[in-house]
């Protein structure tokens, strides 16, 4: 059932970017997408039978370690919600680098908001241009969309600074404070994209870092 909506959610896409593309190159002809390469293990690396084993192995671990039931099926429940949404997006991202690489006349990428709630990652990041070749970052459960643009020359990082100033004024209301000179706080420094082994470019904020196997501290 996952693996039928990325296909789905991969098809979509590429029909949205075919249609913004003609819009610029009527004669471009229809791209033929393989889907082996933006669904299933490609998303992750990972076989997707490793992957949805996973919120398993967290209620047993769970009920394991003196859980209920229900909260070990609700913490596994939890974790199945988060990681069939993250595949989901990771089709879409996958899908656009896939396709804008045959689209040569779209310059570079952005994140467009749809959700009703948006992370303040996801707000911070929507006011950046990322180039083509880069995956777009993502964090698990994003639905943001990601829009292809064209332009003639690169704007720079930043592409919206009006809405950067609104999340300063943001800030400003919730904390009594706020930095619209970057001296103390620049926000356009904050949102950082790290490596994630599977996901690929992750949002997160400067400071954070993925645990790797120096974290692990073994009894002794």
């Amino acid at each position: 059932m996952i693996l039928a909506g990325e296909r789905k959610v991969a098809a979509l896409t590429a029909t949205y970017l075919e249609q913004l593309y003609a819009e610029v190159d009527a004669s471009r002809p229809r791209v033929d997408l393989d889907f082996d390469t933006v669904t299933g293990r490609a998303l992750r690396d990972v076989d997707p039978a490793d992957v949805y084993e996973r919120p398993f192995k967290d209620v047993w671990a769970a009920i394991a370690n003196g859980a209920d039931v229900d909260t070990a099926v609700s913490r596994g429940s939890h974790r199945l919600e988060t990681i069939a949404k993250t595949d989901l997006q990771l089709a879409r991202t996958h899908t656009v680098r896939a396709v804008g690489d045959e689209m040569p006349r779209f310059a570079y990428t952005v994140r467009e908001m749809q959700g009703e709630y948006d992370c303040a990652l996801c707000l911070i990041a929507s006011t950046q241009r990322y180039l083509k070749r880069d995956l777009a970052p993502i964090h698990p459960g994003c639905d943001c969309l990601v829009k292809l643009v064209t332009a003639e020359e690169d704007p720079g990082q930043v592409i919206d600074e009006e809405k950067l100033e609104h999340i300063h004024d943001l800030v400003e209301e919730a904390l009594g404070k706020s930095d619209r000179g970057g001296r103390a706080v620049d926000y356009r420094k904050i949102i950082i994209a790290n490596d994630h082994g599977e996901l690929g470019p992750v949002l997160g904020f400067a400071g954070q870092r993925f645990t790797g196997p120096d974290d692990i501290h073994l009894p002794t």
